[in-house]
């Protein structure tokens, strides 16, 4: 491991002198471009000081003592850098005056060790509080770090206790230029970066928090869907090949339910349950949230459960998240829906065109999608409803006129 250079210089205190015209010797340490400045204990002779050998000219008993102590001072102090060397652990000069000492040198934490630590540590969770997808994604921020480390600073690791504003800033801007990240992923990276890092606030790793004065760059984010027309002309079309019409059911399915991919695919017949109203509703807990949700289930979703519901427990057929979307992509072409149709943009249809166009509150749209707060919801498609809003008011007009 390399390491700066540690000089050592002794120093008078000139302007200090006692009654025996003897001056107190301090002690200089310079290292990591760093300085630490400390008494000796010894008093010497200012005209027999000889700054520049670094002793004292007199042959006298005294002078030879305490030449001899500057010495031991000296191997000291080297001698002790070199056990940090010879351990290959990093060192500050702090570290270093306090072993000087006899202490034990306060333990420095890093910033990318201690994530690798917290790492190790929600792994074991994977099955139990977590998913692996949700690990995958804190690990993919562990990769960024080490390599923005190693970007930004010729490192291997950064001082925890040094993370800063800066560092939060250098990282967001290496993200965006030399990963190409969008705005929201730079956020979700931060996000998962932080996590750990309360942590380390509670345990008194760090006195303060560095994220503290961060402040994530705020993104549009444009909500996608299929309207009313463009629904009804993709539930009427006439598909002869076999894998279109079934993903296009699927896909309707999800769009009067707003079931994520994973629920839908996993859904099973046990997950459809009588409710206390007499109708069929789905009962199951949300895949991303692990939250209970309750759906009701609509005539046409209803019916397309029947079109499929066979002797498997699952309701629909197997299919993967990377061929569905790819057939959806091929079902837009087809059809002529314009906008990028991906089976997430159900989801959003759900919560449009089937339950905010229809004047459903934004509570119920919030606890039907299992949102974690309606202020997501709120953020999402606030738009929606103000728009809404706007078609309200323009046939109030006309009626007014």
């Amino acid at each position: 491991m390399h390491q700066e250079k540690i000089t050592i210089l002794f120093v008078i205190s000139a302007s200090k002198t006692n009654k025996k015209r003897l001056c107190p010797l301090n002690c200089r340490i310079t290292f990591n471009k760093q300085r630490k400045q400390f008494t000796t204990g010894l008093f010497v002779n200012p005209n027999t000081w000889n700054n520049k050998l670094q002793l004292l000219n007199s042959k006298d008993d005294n002078s030879e003592y305490l030449n001899s102590q500057i010495d031991f001072i000296r191997r000291k102090i080297l001698d002790t850098s070199r056990i940090f060397q010879l351990q290959n652990l990093e060192f500050s000069i702090d570290d270093l005056y306090a072993k000087y000492l006899g202490e034990e040198p306060k333990k420095n934490e890093y910033v990318l060790s201690y994530y690798k630590k917290y790492l190790a540590r929600i792994k074991k969770l994977i099955g139990l509080e977590i998913k692996e997808n949700t690990y995958q994604k804190f690990t993919y921020v562990s990769n960024h770090l080490e390599n923005f480390i190693k970007w930004k600073f010729n490192s291997n690791d950064y001082l925890m206790e040094d993370l800063n504003l800066q560092f939060l800033n250098d990282f967001e801007y290496y993200l965006k230029t030399e990963k190409g990240q969008m705005q929201v992923t730079i956020n979700k990276t931060i996000q998962r970066f932080r996590t750990p890092f309360k942590q380390a606030i509670s345990e008194g790793i760090i006195d303060r928090d560095p994220f503290i004065l961060y402040k994530a760059k705020k993104t549009k984010k444009e909500i996608v869907f299929l309207r009313t027309e463009e629904l009804k002309n993709l539930e009427n079309y006439d598909f002869k090949q076999q894998r279109l019409k079934t993903i296009r059911d699927l896909y309707i399915f999800c769009c009067y339910t707003g079931l994520a991919f994973n629920e839908m695919s996993k859904l099973e017949k046990s997950h459809i349950q009588k409710g206390f109203d007499g109708f069929d509703w789905i009962e199951m807990k949300r895949e991303k949230t692990q939250r209970s949700i309750s759906i009701p289930l609509l005539p046409k979703a209803l019916e397309i459960i029947k079109r499929y519901s066979k002797d498997s427990n699952l309701v629909f057929p197997v299919i993967s998240n990377q061929k569905f979307n790819s057939y959806l992509k091929e079902i837009a072409e087809i059809v002529g829906i314009k906008i990028k149709l991906t089976h997430h943009t159900a989801r959003k249809t759900f919560a449009s065109t089937v339950l905010l166009y229809n004047d459903v509150p934004m509570e119920i749209v919030s606890e039907l999608l299992g949102h974690s707060s309606i202020v997501i919801t709120q953020e999402s498609y606030g738009k929606i409803i103000n728009s809404k809003v706007s078609e309200h008011m323009i046939e109030l007009n006309k009626k007014m006129i």
